[in-house]
């Protein structure tokens, strides 16, 4: 198989969520590596799926057999998902929801968040710790006026807080590896220090690939989805991207 082939498989396998590690009585356990615009995620022998309005749950037990199990209202304009802990991140045009999967057949909604300062934009996020990260888009069918990545206290996970927004031209998905957070945006790729995470420092503006739409940080890589195709870069220094390959 040719390298580019190889390259190719390796990024669709870590975009469509599907490593699997076996336990000691031989059953899968799957664990997600999503980007942050992904509509679904996995969390063990579980599959979630967002549509409009929508969270579905899936037992893959069988993988070649998942089985429907629930469907849960959830709201409008439901737009991502994203696994963290026994907890689930959604984001839609209006709000971030947050619901716990600590029973995985029946999430419960614990809380919402919303930015106060517009009422409309596009809001892909991912969780670290006691933090919440999302990017607030108001271009296009989002609405709004000014667009941002903003950091949310998500300590209390039932009220969480907005504590930071920083404004960025266009922002698309975003991703993260210990203390350096990766934003895409139309402009490029903004790399920010969170070592502070409510006060994340912009230490760099890469423009490599035009458009960049969104990233996964796995095992010392950076894989980003760009508008022309995938771009790869060598994090080992998490906040010095180094390029490795343009797949275009």
């Amino acid at each position: 198989m040719k390298r580019t082939s190889v390259l190719l498989l390796f990024i669709c396998v870590c975009f469509l969520q599907c490593t699997k590690n076996l336990d000691s009585s031989g059953i899968g356990n799957y664990a997600g590596e999503g980007g942050s615009l992904a509509r679904f995620a996995i969390s063990g022998n579980y599959l979630y799926t967002v549509d409009d309005q929508t969270l579905t749950v899936y037992d893959i037990t069988a993988p070649g057999n998942p089985v429907l199990k629930n469907r849960v209202s959830i709201g409008f304009s439901i737009e991502t998902i994203y696994p963290f802990k026994e907890n689930l991140f959604i984001g839609s045009s209006t709000v971030i929801y947050i619901y716990s999967i600590a029973d995985p057949l029946n999430p419960k909604k614990l809380s919402e968040g919303i930015s106060p300062e517009v009422i409309r934009r596009c809001d892909p996020v991912v969780a670290k710790d006691t933090v919440a990260f999302a990017t607030l888009r108001t271009s296009g069918p989002c609405g709004g006026a000014q667009s941002s990545l903003v950091v949310f206290n998500i300590k209390d996970i039932s009220h969480p807080i907005q504590k930071a927004s920083i404004n960025i031209p266009e922002p698309y998905g975003l991703g993260y590896s210990n203390d350096a957070l990766y934003v895409c945006d139309i402009t490029g790729l903004y790399v920010f220090d969170i070592s502070d995470p409510y006060r994340p420092v912009q230490v760099k503006l890469l423009k490599d690939a035009g458009s960049y739409i969104d990233v996964i940080a796995y095992q010392g890589v950076l894989i980003c989805w760009v508008k022309e195709g995938i771009v790869l870069y060598d994090i080992s220094n998490n906040k010095a991207p180094k390029l490795l390959a343009r797949i275009l």
